[in-house]
């Protein structure tokens, strides 16, 4: 039950709170219950109800009750029934007086919010020694509404983002000793059954393309490098699609310029660009997006053997470019070189937009509130921003500029990949923009933002599937509307 700023109880809470004497009032007092957003507080056995539990969640302040409030609020009902070890449990939705959204929409967006507070990935977790170390889950959340079959309406696309979100999460969370290129692109054919085409290109047809900068990552691993190609056509027959290419390193050690061992376990997420991408057009192909979009993933891993690639290698990439390798940790985008080439070279998109954890140097920069965006275009930069606001996922643009391309430049080839210590992440980008050819490009380095390892109102600790909802939106807003 909804409690506002204040301390105040929403009508229906205090309906509630009448028919237990009061109880729910004191105990909110007593427990000094401010009503915050996101607050909750539980209420045990009150008078007259000894077989129930009551729970409190803050609203906030009404006139600031929109949808990010509404999934925050769900989030935390979620959040409190776990509390208490709830299998089931109803919501009374009824919007704070003043708030600025409708019922049928903060109903569903209440619902969207407990759903994606909901996962958890025990995929690997046992009962052994007799104790379940499996995260508790809600058995059933009913939200009461006046209007069901509309709020059912209402949420099923939400539903369907919040599937392409726990698509993304699982596939950054599994392991690498099971996550190998070919597995993940047995992965990206199960969207088949959603009515995405799907097509896996394997070294053989790469190397005839040309794509030796993303081989040579690939050529010290005993697995065998993928590339796979997701194409969604559910706009206007003919209209040029919205290319997304992911960076899928399905572990990192960094190649012969190894990393350090602290940490390195973090390199399971590598791929989660790509990730990124292939949850997007699970959420696409699930709601039925009325918009053309293809996603390019390019699938390797980076280890070191006898036959890895060297620092002071050089490589041709697919666009006839050449790159000197000075640091094989550097990889992702020599992925993102021969995946943008041949994005936009076969398709013809009307924009791309690529993600990567690509740099640490990201990290150093904007922590991990924020991904860093850069783009040739502003007005693209803007509208991807726009859609990250609308939906909670962050992106600070950072700048393009000539001084820093320059950097790149190397006497032995026609670049390096990459530059000096300061301005790594721009540098990095500046990189993947020579493989553009001049296309309406963005790039989102997403190392900070793809896994979390402190507890977020709506996510969790663990893989984010950061990029999903704010790419579902860019499209909703910019291509669906067209």
């Amino acid at each position: 039950m909804g409690v506002g700023a204040k301390n105040k109880l929403s009508s229906q809470a205090e309906r509630v709170d009448k028919q237990v004497d009061g109880a729910l009032a004191r105990a909110a007092a007593a427990a000094r219950f401010t009503g915050k957003l996101g607050e909750y507080l539980a209420v045990l056995a009150p008078a007259g109800r000894k077989n129930a539990t009551y729970l409190l969640v803050g609203t906030g302040p009404a006139k600031e009750f929109g949808e990010q409030e509404a999934q925050t609020f769900g989030a935390a009902a979620y959040r409190a029934i776990q509390s208490v070890d709830g299998t089931a449990a109803i919501v009374l939705a009824d919007v704070p007086s003043g708030a600025p959204a409708k019922l049928d929409d903060i109903a569903a967006h209440l619902a969207y919010g407990a759903r994606l507070r909901s996962y958890s990935y025990d995929k690997y977790k046992t009962g052994a020694a007799g104790t379940n170390n499996k995260n508790k889950q809600v058995g059933a959340l009913t939200v009461m509404v006046r209007r069901p079959a509309m709020t059912r309406r209402r949420y099923m696309p939400l539903s369907a983002i919040a599937a392409g979100v726990e698509f993304s999460r699982n596939l950054v969370s599994e392991p690498s000793n099971v996550k190998s290129p070919k597995w993940m692109s047995t992965q990206c054919r199960k969207l088949s059954k959603l009515g995405v085409r799907v097509e896996v290109l394997g070294e053989a047809q790469m190397r005839k393309l040309g794509m030796h900068a993303l081989l040579g990552v690939g050529q010290g691993s005993v697995r065998e490098s993928q590339c796979v190609v997701m194409r969604w056509n559910g706009g206007k027959r003919g209209s040029n699609p919205l290319a997304l290419v992911g960076k899928g390193v399905t572990f990192d050690t960094g190649g012969i310029s190894i990393k350090p061992a602290g940490g390195m376990e973090d390199m399971i997420w590598d791929m989660g660009g790509a990730g990124a991408v292939i949850g997007t057009m699970h959420a696409l192909a699930g709601r039925k997006a009325k918009a053309n979009v293809v996603g390019v993933v390019g699938l390797t891993e980076n280890m070191p053997d006898g036959n890895a690639q060297r620092p002071g290698d050089i490589v041709r990439s697919m666009s006839g470019q050449t790159i000197e390798v000075i640091n094989t940790d550097a990889e992702g985008r020599l992925v993102l070189a021969d995946m943008l080439w041949y994005t936009q070279k076969r398709f013809k998109p009307d924009a791309m937009i690529d993600l990567a954890t690509l740099t640490g140097a990201v990290v150093v920069a904007l922590g991990h509130e924020y991904a860093g965006l850069y783009a040739n275009k502003d007005q693209l930069a803007d509208r991807i921003i726009s859609a990250g606001k609308a939906v909670g996922e962050k992106l600070w643009h950072l700048p393009l500029d000539p001084a820093y391309d320059k950097q790149i430049n190397t006497p032995r080839a026609d670049m390096k990949n990459v530059g000096p210590r300061w301005g790594g992440s721009i540098t990095a980008a500046q990189f993947l923009q020579r493989f553009t050819n001049g296309l309406d490009w963005a790039h989102l380095d997403i190392a900070g933002v793809a896994w979390s390892d402190t507890d977020r109102p709506l996510l969790g600790k663990g893989a984010t599937g950061f990029g999903v909802r704010a790419l579902d939106r860019f499209i909703r807003d910019n291509y669906e509307s067209k």
